[in-house]
């Protein structure tokens, strides 16, 4: 393919994408396809001669729509939002485009240079603790990764490092091996479960403890724990506290969490994944009161801040905690700017991509302000659905945060889940379900730019309809048991009577 084809390729895909979201609303929000569909769709072999590419784009209307769960549809409820931006689209292109690659500084000194600043633009505007900035006097900074697994994983391999070296000053007589093997982490059992992944990869049990009523860590539970280890001879070395749980929203507490970590010397992470982009909005920074107590803060660019998947933001206190876990060192790396800043230390791969520039063209064409309206007309819509269900006296709402509700039918469990059931079944809407209090809860996010009051209304009338016919259907069915029972019992009376 030469640039001219590629111009006249690269033109039509844009316009395809514009259209693929122009028309989102008249596409069904799943797919009707099973598992192996494209193997029906395509040839067993690869093509001995090259296509033209107009043959791709027909094949992706063809093969791969059908198969799309769309995820930026505004009938979309379920998981949280996979946000974009166009901005934020075309800075990925232009990254892609590019073809960089930073590995060192000296390889891509914009990919860095660029990243280091977006990092403190980020940090100014959710105003947290000056400490974890690259503009900070001290050691703290900021750096990219692609998903909040993989900051989590991150942060506790640099504390398992740092706490085999705390311990091995106090211990000299242990070896590397003998630490390693006595490790624990901790975090609640409505945390992520990348949380306890990043625990299974890192050979560090991860104690899942049990969360209050609202679904938070509960800290009494948590000093109580790390108590009951030291005593057993174990090693406490990281604590995961989430601002915004997958589930519901829940936010624990950092300020009843932080002293308790402080206390013990246990590196204490912030997952705040889907929730940190609020803090944007100065009417939800509350929720991150305590936040100075952590060693690392995580939230995820690409849910609720509108920049397109992969872009997941790490904070850390002290970059030396990073550097001493990963550094490995090859002549053919060095370069003479010692100065400069090495992401390839504080990471796990070698490469980077220049995710920084969907950052950097997001925030300017949008602005901090167009941000905090995003998020708060995200934030009103679930208000505005939360005031609907609750004038409906068959539905209880049971929490709500942010742009996420959870709800129920009021009455037996069975009902929430046969309604589960019967919306996954038509595919109108998506939604997923959660365990609430011990009850089945429908869990509903606000996710795509585009959803409005009217699509709101669809999604209840939806609902609405399937808990009619449900209600209905089970009317009918405890009534015929009723009048069975009724015979039964009369016919037992004249029975009796004879």
């Amino acid at each position: 393919m030469d640039v001219n084809e590629f111009r006249e390729f690269a033109k039509a895909t844009i316009d395809y994408i514009a259209d693929y979201h122009e028309n989102i609303r008249d596409k069904q929000v799943l797919p009707d396809i099973s598992p192996g569909y494209i193997k029906d769709k395509v040839p067993s072999d690869p093509p001995k001669e090259g296509e033209h590419w107009g043959n791709l784009l027909k094949d992706v209307n063809d093969v791969i729509l059908p198969g799309l769960t769309h995820w930026q549809s505004p009938n979309f409820y379920a998981y949280y939002p996979a946000s974009y931006s166009f901005p934020s689209v075309v800075g990925d292109l232009l990254s892609t485009g590019l073809g960089c690659v930073g590995l060192n500084w000296i390889t891509g000194p914009a990919i860095t240079e660029l990243e280091v600043v977006m990092m403190d633009w980020l940090g100014k505007m959710l105003d947290i603790p000056l400490a974890f900035l690259n503009c900070s006097e001290g050691p703290g900074g900021g750096i990219i990764k692609g998903t909040a697994s993989e900051a989590t994983l991150v942060c506790l391999l640099a504390a398992k490092d740092k706490t085999v070296r705390r311990v091995k000053t106090l211990r000299p007589d242990l070896c590397d091996s003998d630490i390693k093997g006595k490790l624990v982490a901790y975090s609640s059992d409505h945390s992520n479960s990348s949380i306890e992944k990043a625990g299974l990869i890192g050979s560090v049990p991860m104690r899942l403890l049990l969360s209050d009523d609202e679904g938070r860590l509960n800290p009494q539970f948590l000093k109580e724990a790390i108590e009951q280890d030291l005593k057993l001879g174990l090693f406490p070395c990281y604590v995961v506290a989430t601002l915004g749980t997958t589930g519901t929203c829940s936010f624990d507490n950092l300020q009843e969490i932080g002293p308790i970590c402080e206390e013990f010397n246990v590196w204490l992470h912030v997952d705040a994944a889907y929730a940190g982009a609020a803090f944007v909005c100065p009417e939800y920074r509350y929720l991150k009161n305590g936040l100075e107590y952590a060693e690392s803060f995580n939230f995820n660019a690409h849910k609720f801040m509108l920049i397109n998947f992969d872009c997941s933001i790490l904070w850390v206190k002290n970059a030396f905690n990073l550097i001493n876990a990963f550094t490995v060192e090859r002549p053919y790396l060095k370069h003479e700017y010692d100065s400069a800043p090495e992401y390839m230390h504080w990471q796990i791969p070698l490469g980077r991509r220049f995710r920084a520039l969907k950052l950097w063209f997001m925030i300017r064409t949008y602005g901090v302000e167009g941000i905090r309206k995003y998020i708060r007309k995200q934030t009103g819509l679930i208000n505005y659905f939360s005031e609907i269900l609750k004038k409906d006296s068959r539905f209880e709402v049971c929490c709500k945060n942010l742009a996420l509700l959870c709800f129920r039918v009021r009455g037996d469990d069975n009902l929430t889940k046969m309604l589960l059931n019967k919306l996954y079944e038509r595919k109108q809407i998506y939604v997923i379900s959660y365990t609430y209090k011990k009850n089945t809860v429908i869990r509903f996010s606000i996710n795509s730019n585009e959803c409005s009051e009217a699509d709101l209304h669809f999604a209840y009338t939806e609902i609405s309809n399937q808990v009619d016919d449900i209600l209905n259907k089970n009317f009918i069915v405890i009534t015929k048991e009723v009048n069975f029972k009724i015979e039964f019992d009369k016919s037992m009376e004249l029975e009796n009577i004879h």
